[in-house]
């Protein structure tokens, strides 16, 4: 079948995503190679004042001829008792953020986790790493800590709300070698007083969740600060961090990045990563959830 006669139906599963850039970034990069393809939003939000239950949504999505669909907050956990199927990093992080159907099958992958490893490859080059505070250890903070810890980082201080979700997955990640530790702490103010980094994978900063995850004046400027979160694009974390002198780094790269790994999965295709940003920039000036 040549690309031009290919149709491709896809999908992002969430709630409260009306604002996502996703659709736009893969439906540019579809037409591009010349692909009949539609991404659509799930956005649970908006279906009325009780949403169809998680395992109605997917079974409606491989009933209607989906390829698959992307997951965020907050079903990227919720969804795996639902799939056939894990990929090694889905299985190792406890988390999916795409779904495949392939031959009857429903396949789950993490690309969160390469797509924030990518961005912080790009954009966080030469920075100190030997301790890092990651703020969140749900489905986005288990994709980021093994990131992180792929990415060189020797000591990561795991902290989240749920102390029972800090430890569960301290104890699922996979150090790169003997010498990483990952510990679990409660104590922001210490852990961040000699962390080289820190990591928001939190919803906190979300134009729906508005706030900041830690107390600003936790923030030193020798430490870099990464955010997640890319609606809006500028979090308070960010801003916050900028004005005390530390370099930061947004959550635009990984969101594009694990888009282009999605659309490799959907299609079978190799993107192309600086058109695909080309799309994200020119949603507007407002970034997705």
């Amino acid at each position: 079948m040549s690309p031009s006669s290919r149709r491709i139906l896809v999908g992002l599963l969430g709630h409260g995503i009306q604002l996502s850039r996703t659709p736009a970034m893969h439906e540019a990069e579809g037409r591009a190679h010349g692909l009949s393809y539609v991404y659509t939003l799930l956005d649970t939000e908006m279906m009325g004042e009780i949403a169809p239950p998680l395992d109605e949504l997917v079974s409606f999505a491989g009933h209607f001829g989906f390829t698959g669909f992307n997951v965020t907050f907050p079903y990227k956990q919720e969804i795996i008792p639902l799939l056939d199927e894990l990929s090694g990093a889905a299985e190792i992080l406890g988390s999916v953020n795409t779904v495949v159907f392939r031959r009857g099958r429903r396949i789950g992958h993490n690309t969160d986790m390469w797509g924030f490893k990518e961005s912080f490859r790009r954009g966080m080059a030469g920075e100190k790493r030997a301790e890092v505070l990651l703020l969140g250890a749900g489905g986005a903070g288990a994709a980021v800590a093994q990131a992180l810890l792929e990415s060189g980082v020797e000591k990561l201080l795991v902290s989240d709300v749920q102390m029972d979700r800090a430890e569960a997955l301290a104890s699922r990640l996979r150090p790169v070698d003997g010498a990483q530790q990952v510990v679990v702490v409660s104590d922001l103010a210490k852990a961040s007083s000699h962390a080289d980094g820190i990591v928001n994978a939190t919803p906190v900063g979300m134009a729906k969740l508005p706030g900041i995850p830690i107390e600003a004046d936790m923030l030193r400027p020798e430490c870099w600060v990464a955010d997640i979160v890319y609606f809006p694009l500028e979090t308070e974390l960010l801003r916050e961090a900028r004005r005390r002198g530390c370099r930061t780094l947004s959550g635009e790269g990984m969101a594009v990045f694990q888009a282009v790994r999605a659309f490799e999965l959907f299609t079978g295709l190799g993107p192309d990563v600086k058109r695909m940003k080309e799309a994200f920039a020119a949603f507007g000036s407002e970034p997705p959830i």
